[in-house]
């Protein structure tokens, strides 16, 4: 079944979830891309209505989300966590307002689309009130193989993340700055955002362990890359490692052909792909870091070259900021996605 509301094109947007860090990414992202909208309404819990969030040069004021706030909206951009994405669903959709949720509530779910739109863009139009946003990981790691995958089939992908306490919200953030005070000035502090000290140390467990020994996180990776690329048939292992950076996700990435594909022609494909930026000079030192692309809007790739330990193999490294391309960026380009 497809969506049978017009979608206006000023529509009414709302974003729930508007004071938390990806909420108010999207409010920035709404603003600094023009988005035509007739109207924007910031939507939080009770705790957080009255409160003031900048936007166009402006403020809006919180109002409490309930199930009457999505009358006369158009576009509802969620980020308010997986359950409250289950609960608000049949109110949004019923109000004929089309859902952008970027939680896992339903990024696995038959007849939800999935979408990155440098990739599979064509799929957002095929939804039923509801379109999910991909978790972040997977995002910036779909950009950078889809181009690849156009020069031949991919049989194998073996990525490991370096992903920024920013990916675990605003209280994992104040977490690594107050953590890493503590630890320099040799005071006591106990984790609470992570299972373990966060400061100057890597924490290879995001989410929940699975029988299989993998984490939640790792398996999202596999199950949304293969829905996204409509490429069931690739092997994708992964190891996620939350690491003491504040914004921006890397990812480590080794992929198999199941022919050959030269360094160059992957190099070229890259370079002109959209939302990629090819930042590759090891004679300069020159490839993504984090530091350098906090509040970008692209995903960057360097390190190219070749795995010389498959037949038909590279090996290359991506940096993105989660926030934005991981999160809200590419909430806020499926909203554009319904205009045109």
């Amino acid at each position: 079944m497809t969506w049978e509301h017009k979608m206006p094109s000023r529509p009414v947007v709302a974003v729930a979830g508007a004071t938390g860090a990806v909420g108010v990414e999207m409010l920035r992202v709404l603003e600094q891309r023009g988005f035509p909208a007739a109207e924007v309404r910031a939507l939080a819990s009770a705790r957080s209505a009255g409160r003031r969030v900048p936007f166009a040069g402006g403020e809006l004021v919180v109002e409490e989300m309930t199930e009457a706030s999505f009358a006369g909206v158009d576009i509802a951009l969620f980020s308010a966590g997986a359950d409250v994405s289950r609960g608000f669903r049949a109110a949004v959709t019923a109000a004929g307002c089309v859902m952008i949720d970027n939680s896992s509530a339903f990024r696995m779910e038959e007849g939800v689309p999935l979408v990155v739109p440098e990739v599979n863009a064509a799929d957002a139009a095929s939804h039923s009130g509801v379109i999910a946003n991909p978790n972040c990981s997977t995002i910036q790691m779909v950009v950078a193989l889809d181009p690849l995958q156009a020069l031949a089939p991919i049989r194998r992908v073996v990525v490991s993340t370096y992903q920024a306490a920013s990916g675990a919200g605003q209280a994992a953030m104040d977490e690594l700055y107050e953590q890493s005070g503590d630890f320099l000035a040799g005071r006591a502090f106990e984790p609470r955002q992570f299972a373990h000290r966060i400061a100057f140390n890597c924490i290879p467990q995001i989410d929940v362990f699975l029988e299989d020994g993998s984490t939640k996180e790792e398996w999202k990776m596999v199950v949304e890359t293969r829905k996204i690329m409509h490429a069931p048939g690739i092997a994708l292992a992964a190891t996620c490692v939350r690491v003491p950076v504040l914004r921006c996700h890397s990812e480590s990435i080794n992929v198999e052909f199941d022919r050959p594909v030269s360094v160059q022609s992957a190099r070229e494909a890259l370079a002109k792909a959209p939302g990629i930026v090819l930042m590759d000079d090891p004679s300069k030192q020159v490839y993504p870091m984090p530091a350098l692309l906090e509040g970008t809007d692209l995903t960057y790739v360097g390190r190219l070259r070749k795995d010389p330990t498959v037949a038909h193999g590279l090996a290359f490294w991506v940096v993105a900021d989660q926030i934005r391309k991981g999160a809200a960026l590419n909430a806020v380009q499926i909203a554009e996605l319904l205009l045109s």
